[in-house]
């Protein structure tokens, strides 16, 4: 028999697998974390955590999209869920390029340059989950706004970091092989950081919606 609540929406679902996705995100950047602060031996098995950790949430991405069409009602318009669940899944997609990048010269790598661009990303992904937990619980505005500013905070000091970055290496000893490899590393920070904002930014438009 077919549930009327299950075919209205009215089951937390698409609550649980945002928040899921969320929590994938933050589970990629804490590994990341990792990755630049521990030795060679810890690396490998964070890198294979990450991998595991995208394709995780890549499957909660499909199931999110299945549910969508089995769903007559959902708890807000189907094109929301559709843009949050992309964004969210492109925050540890980034962070499995950075990691890619990082196996390919890891002696190059000045790790304690990118801890604090990490740090900013692991504050914004942060923020990205508190907002999409607070979906679930209605209107409350306020929660939101306070989380969408400590966002927008954290990507604009990323911004800032990545400038200053980019700026000494343009200026270092470095030679043309390690500007470019280091260069594109910063900026593919810088695009996690982005998308963490991008996501942000959907979940905040969607409690104006509703608000």
């Amino acid at each position: 028999m077919i549930s009327f609540k299950k075919l209205l929406g009215k089951d937390e679902k698409f609550y649980d697998l945002l928040e899921a996705s969320a929590e994938e995100a933050k589970v990629s950047t804490g590994l990341l974390v990792k990755i630049l602060a521990n030795t060679s031996a810890a690396q490998a098995s964070s890198i294979h955590d990450i991998i595991q950790t995208r394709r995780k949430d890549k499957r909660i991405t499909q199931q999110i999209t299945e549910e969508l069409c089995k769903t007559f009602v959902t708890p807000f318009e189907r094109e929301d869920i559709e843009a949050l669940s992309l964004s969210l899944y492109r925050i540890p997609k980034t962070v499995e390029k950075i990691v890619e990048r990082l196996t390919i010269c890891p002696a190059r790598v000045p790790r304690e340059s990118m801890q604090k661009q990490v740090a900013l990303l692991e504050e914004a992904v942060e923020s990205v989950s508190f907002m999409v937990k607070q979906l679930r619980n209605g209107t409350q505005i306020e929660r939101i706004q306070d989380a969408h500013a400590r966002l927008q905070y954290a990507e604009g000091e990323a911004d800032k970091v990545n400038l200053a970055l980019v700026k000494d290496l343009y200026n270092g000893p470095s030679d043309a092989k390690e500007v470019l490899i280091l260069k594109e590393l910063y900026d593919l920070v810088e695009t996690a950081v982005d998308r963490a904002r991008d996501a942000g930014q959907v979940v905040f438009q969607i409690m104006l919606k509703y608000s």
